[in-house]
């Protein structure tokens, strides 16, 4: 059985975050998983099955799971900001400010994950894991980078995917792509970087500012290269995979079979390039599930008792 309670924390740089705290009923734990979503449209408000079947495994296991909404969630969002903690007749002084995937910039997934982890500190929780779904799978090794002496004590990396890969695929070309990109940094250099890009570069909803975070294949987001690398394109100037390969800590890396973000559409070719750029590792562990896709719809039970297996 489960506890289920929805939270609100602060980030490190003031943003009101909500979530869902499961933790174990009539079960004391000081262990802790936080989970990170993925870009576009994500909310852990519109992922229940997932998040209930995984918290269901968790708590067998003695571990609480916190989800919750980053500042990407949704395309456009408006979120709540500390401007001033002294209360006054009882409330926190708050101003609106808009993020959504349309304007985030993926090195601030530091002040949201510190945010994460100084609530369950608060809790009473000691010992700390961190998962990253899709594009959170990136935010985890990014974090881990900028964050090296971070509380985390393992990984787990679920369906990474290449969206700098991707954006290249859908432009088609590099002499567009680096064009595209020359134009996002003057609107940035203008002060501009929160305007929306013209339809004929990204036909989403994306600030040019997003747009050069994810596109740049210099930038923290081209963690997982996949595309670079099989179709030796060589975009990038700095080594491919740094962050993921620099890790440390205990790390799993989970795919889908079928994942239809990975290369070729297979979850088993993405572990196998990955697991080439870590040969000789011992920390890191990898894992396909069977039939399953991108978001490991019909097997989130398996991937929990995989995943809490592999913590165990």
């Amino acid at each position: 059985m489960l506890n289920t309670e929805l939270v609100e924390f602060t980030t490190t740089d003031n943003l009101f975050l909500p979530g869902l705290l499961f933790t174990p009923q009539n079960k004391k734990t000081k262990k802790a998983a936080i989970f990170l979503h993925g870009n576009g449209s994500a909310s852990v408000f519109y992922s229940v099955t997932r998040a209930k079947a995984l918290a269901r495994q968790f708590s067998k296991q003695g571990i609480s799971l916190l989800l919750f909404n980053n500042r990407g969630a949704h395309f456009i969002k408006t979120v709540d900001k500390l401007i001033d903690s002294r209360e006054r007749e009882g409330q926190i002084e708050r101003e609106d400010v808009t993020f959504g995937c349309a304007y985030e910039l993926i090195k601030d997934c530091v002040h949201d994950i510190d945010g994460a982890v100084n609530f369950l500190k608060k809790q009473g929780y000691k010992q700390l894991f961190l998962i990253g779904h899709s594009s959170g799978a990136n935010k985890v090794c990014v974090y881990d980078h900028y964050q090296p002496q971070n509380s985390i004590k393992k990984h787990i990396l679920l369906g990474g995917g290449d969206d700098t890969g991707m954006y290249f695929k859908m432009i088609g070309s590099k002499n567009k792509l680096f064009s595209y990109l020359k134009q996002a940094k003057e609107k940035i250099e203008q002060g501009r970087g929160k305007q929306l890009v013209p339809k004929y570069i990204y036909d989403r909803i994306i600030s040019f500012q997003s747009f050069y975070d994810i596109a740049n294949p210099d930038g923290d987001y081209n963690t997982f290269p996949f595309v670079e690398l099989q179709e030796e394109l060589r975009l990038s100037t700095k080594p491919l995979f740094r962050y993921f390969k620099n890790i440390t800590k205990p790390t799993l890396t989970v795919y889908g079979e079928n994942d239809d973000f990975a290369p070729d559409k297979s979850g088993v070719i993405a572990n196998d390039i990955l697991q080439q750029q870590v040969d000789g590792k011992n920390n890191f562990e990898f894992k396909t599930i069977s039939k399953a896709d991108h978001s490991f719809h019909g097997q989130e039970s398996e991937l929990g008792k995989l995943i809490t297996s592999w913590l165990d």
